[in-house]
């Protein structure tokens, strides 16, 4: 039985139909073009995997090129953080390019609008260009410096470039329309002044282009088939074209744009300046928090680059905007993490149980299976002895019909162990209870093929031997904001919405095997969740980051608290 192929998205029909229209296969070429002002979001994720995904269907290269045309946000910080994240989802392109790689040639098509008469220097100041912009339903208005002559632009611009004027005294802007319809085409600014150390240029520059001027011409540069951008950009396209058609030859491939819309997610923000904002006001430890929708802390948190690339394919793209609940993220990680995680037993708030009647100082070593959903995974051992500890929600005194786990007088199985009940337990001074005192069946013990073992209970409880277990750290995270859409209410800070409660810190105790475990190694704590270790830990004292629940809990949570 044949798998049915996938349908085409919106964008492959267009590349489809271009290809029918005479496009030749082997000029398609993709570019993913960050601007290195910050860490990738989830949200570059999806533009992420939509380029090098049309690369790989089509066999086609995939330039990485960084918009560094603003040289007072950018650093190269930003630039090696991308690299590593575009690596790490599993993608290689064919160029690594950089908008400042053509400033020269940029420059000199700018000295040809001149020439041309479809340029000018402005030298009004930023308030008085925005008003003689007009409004959607209004006109502009001409700059008095529009008709400046050739000559005296020529010498400005160059001025301009050998930084003879201050930043804000002088503009560049192209010659198009005041009245035109697309405010955008009202003689939009191609170059500014701006006296800042560039990361790769340097201080050879104090001209910068600004981005409309230098992202069409670079796709064209790097002979890009296809600029795919979000929706927002979609009035940009007429000056996008407007731009190449003053300077293409018929010889070569044009560009073209296309838009998609851009994914929101719930309980978080994906702007740049909001999650700086939250970096440098202390609300996350860095760019990296696993808190925080950065592609390096969902990594952090133990997410996979397969997980996010199946959660970039589910929710695919569109011609409008939506909100994405991160549950669906949650759901693609927790789905290929239990094929590929190890299983091993971990107690996040220990409660010590006594088995009376097992041999004083005897340590038995039981056989655990690592993964039950790959059989290459093997087995482990794990020691057993009269102290354990296991979780305190597992234990009660008296449990109810609904209350399958440990109770006096009741009978639970501990995994991959022996069948225990419950007899008494001690209190401390607040009625607190410290110790669970119990007795087991020497012929229960799992696999051993006894009438005992076959026999059924209840519950099965995960524990950890008190002598061997491993403390650890453990970061238990919940989402950043309390709102599913922090950034939507005009009224509201998104700031005052961030939730108190994302992060808890416990000592919990794992198996001993754990011991040797390395930053970003990924386990299964059994009847727990999903964790990963975090690059905080030094020899003797790891550090656990929670990823995700066994079930959506956070679901549940918000369907009770709406009635459901």
């Amino acid at each position: 039985m044949t798998t049915p192929a996938r349908s085409l998205n919106f964008i492959e029909h267009i590349i489809e139909d271009d290809l029918k229209g005479g496009l030749a296969p082997k000029k398609l070429k993709f570019r993913f073009p960050p601007e290195p002002n910050g860490y990738l979001h989830m949200g570059h994720a999806s533009s992420i995997c939509l380029n090098f995904g049309l690369g790989q269907r089509y066999g086609a290269p995939v330039n990485l090129r960084f918009d560094d045309t603003n040289p007072a946000k950018e650093e190269q910080e930003y630039v090696d953080a991308i690299k590593r994240d575009v690596a790490w989802l599993g993608y290689n392109w064919d160029q690594e390019c950089y908008a400042s790689d053509y400033f020269s040639q940029l420059y000199d098509w700018a000295v040809e609008l001149i020439r041309s008469g479809k340029a000018y220097v402005d030298s009004q100041d930023a308030e008085t260009m925005a008003v003689q912009k007009g409004t959607p339903t209004q006109a502009g208005t001409n700059s008095p410096f529009r008709e400046r002559s050739i000559e005296e632009n020529l010498c400005l611009f160059d001025e301009m470039k050998r930084g003879l004027h201050p930043e804000g005294s002088h503009v560049l802007r192209a010659k198009i329309a005041m009245d035109h319809t697309n405010m955008l085409m009202r003689d939009p600014i191609i170059y500014r002044i701006l006296h800042r150390h560039h990361h790769r240029t340097a201080n050879d520059w104090c001209v910068y282009p600004m981005y409309d001027w230098a992202h069409g011409q670079s796709d064209y540069l790097e002979q890009i088939s296809h600029s795919l951008c979000t929706m927002e950009f979609t009035m940009h396209r007429e000056l996008y074209d407007w731009f190449l058609d003053q300077i293409i030859q018929p010889d070569l491939v044009r560009p073209k744009q296309r838009e998609f819309a851009r994914r929101n997610f719930s309980h978080t923000v994906v702007s740049k300046r909001k999650l700086l904002q939250l970096v440098e006001e202390k609300y996350v430890s860095g760019w990296d928090d696993p808190r925080m929708p950065t592609i390096s802390g969902l990594r952090r948190r133990g997410y996979t680059p397969e997980s996010i690339r199946q959660f970039a394919d589910t929710i695919g793209i569109a011609k409008r905007d939506n909100l994405v609940d991160l549950s669906l993220l949650e759901f693609s990680v927790r789905e290929h993490l239990n094929k590929i995680a190890p299983r091993v037993m971990g107690v996040l708030d220990p409660l010590k149980l006594v088995i009376e009647n097992y041999p004083e100082g005897e340590v038995e070593w039981l056989e655990a299976e690592n993964n039950p959903e790959d059989e290459s995974a093997g087995f482990r051992q794990i020691p057993f002895s009269r102290e354990l500890l296991i979780e305190k929600e597992d234990f009660k005194e008296e449990g109810n019909k609904k209350f399958f786990r440990l109770a006096l007088g009741g009978e639970v199985r501990l995994k991959n162990g022996y069948i225990i009940q419950a007899v008494r337990c001690d209190k401390d001074e607040n009625g607190a209870i410290t110790c669970v005192y119990c007795t087991y069946d020497p012929k229960s013990k799992s696999g051993s093929g006894t009438e005992e073992s076959l026999r059924k209970v209840k519950g099965t409880l995960h524990w950890v031997s008190a002598a061997h277990a491993l403390p650890v750290e453990v970061r238990l995270y919940d989402r950043l904001f309390t709102d599913p859409t922090p950034d939507s209410h005009k009224d509201v800070p998104f700031l005052s919405l961030v939730n108190p409660n994302s992060l808890e810190v416990i000592q919990a105790f794992v198996e001993p095997g754990l011991a040797e475990a390395q930053p970003e190694d990924r386990f299964q704590f059994q009847r727990m969740g999903y964790f990963v270790v975090d690059k905080d830990s030094k020899p003797g004292k790891l550090v656990f980051n929670k990823t995700v629940g066994l079930r959506d809990t956070w679901a549940r949570l918000e369907a009770t608290e709406n009635g459901g």
